[in-house]
């Protein structure tokens, strides 16, 4: 089960990384200064699952800047039971790909998404690449990001529709997309070892942890009822298992390559959370819904449950466990 990191756990957790649990590796090993007497310089990066953004989990946070980052996100659950111990900067934004964060400026579109509704502020100006908020006096990092390089979004959309069209029967999602996803993949490959060479470049001195992600779909993509929307609606069975083994176990296999190639840490939420897919009944992730009345929108994201079992498996990596 998910949990929140207990008082004496979270006051471990930063005593252990003042003490220098956040040393560079041996691949970036260099003569760090005098531990700092002040907070642990926490810099947070990446996408919807690293923002939060779904009303599931939680109200929006300052600014309001269109990146939809909520207060139940496991960046803004840690920074509330770590306190004053850690210095935390969430620049972490909805939508974001990979060059975001090391060289892009992003225009967010805020909350409810397309199309089911358009936030009523947008559109939002431009923010800055995420790096930005990066210093060399950062002492960690975490980065969750990589799905949107795929388009993990417009795929969604489209297996929706493309299921509904086919009434549930073949793999038209994948007939569609599956050769474009070497090339994509390959993009995305170049693209996450220049943000890790970014990163490091930026803050030598930063331990660097990137945050795979979690069990969208069933190992039995049967467990999911065709129609239902607060699962995948009109994906056909065929194309959740073409989505689970073809876009969502290699990309968390890329991602481990690189961060680890790189001397970084890797937390595995894909291992840790099969069984609490957006189809099981103990579910971590709500599906395209959240709830049908009040309407709630999810698109596929982790709810208040997954992003409590993000936090505390982020916790248990910087304790070394």
């Amino acid at each position: 089960m998910p949990r929140f990191p207990s008082r004496l756990a979270v006051a471990g957790t930063a005593v252990a990384l003042t003490l220098g649990l956040i040393t560079p590796t041996a691949a970036h090993a260099a003569a760090k200064p005098a531990v700092r007497a002040t907070a642990l310089e926490w810099v947070a990066l990446g996408d919807s699952y690293t923002a939060g953004i779904i009303e599931a989990t939680g109200e929006l946070t300052a600014p309001q800047d269109g990146c939809a980052r909520t207060t139940g996100s496991y960046p803004e659950l840690l920074r509330r039971d770590l306190g004053s111990l850690v210095d935390l900067h969430n620049v972490s934004c909805s939508g974001a790909a990979t060059p975001d964060v090391y060289a892009n400026k992003q225009s967010p579109l805020g909350r409810p998404l397309p199309p089911l509704g358009t936030d009523p502020n947008a559109p939002y100006p431009p923010v800055p690449p995420q790096i930005d908020a990066v210093t060399p006096d950062t002492e960690l990092i975490t980065v969750g990001i990589g799905g949107n390089d795929l388009g993990f979004g417009q795929i969604l959309k489209d297996c929706v529709e493309l299921g509904a069209t086919n009434f549930g029967q073949g793999t038209p999602c994948k007939d569609k997309y599956d050769a474009q996803l070497p090339g994509r993949f390959d993009q995305l490959r170049a693209d996450h070892n220049r943000m890790l060479d970014a990163l490091h470049v930026k803050a030598p001195f930063a331990r660097l942890v990137s945050v795979g992600y979690p069990h969208l779909i069933p190992e039995d993509a049967t467990l999911c009822k065709y129609g239902d929307l607060l699962q995948f609606a009109t994906f056909t069975t065929g194309d959740l298992a073409w989505a689970r083994s073809g876009i969502l176990e290699p990309l968390n296999a890329l991602i481990a390559h690189d961060t680890t190639a790189h001397g970084d840490t890797f937390v595995n939420l894909y291992s840790s959370t099969e069984g609490h897919s957006a189809c099981d009944t103990d579910h971590w992730l709500d599906g395209v819904l959240t709830s049908i009345v009040p309407l709630k929108y999810a698109l596929v994201h982790p709810n208040a449950k997954g992003q409590a079992h993000a936090a505390a498996r982020l916790e248990d990596a910087l304790r070394g466990d």
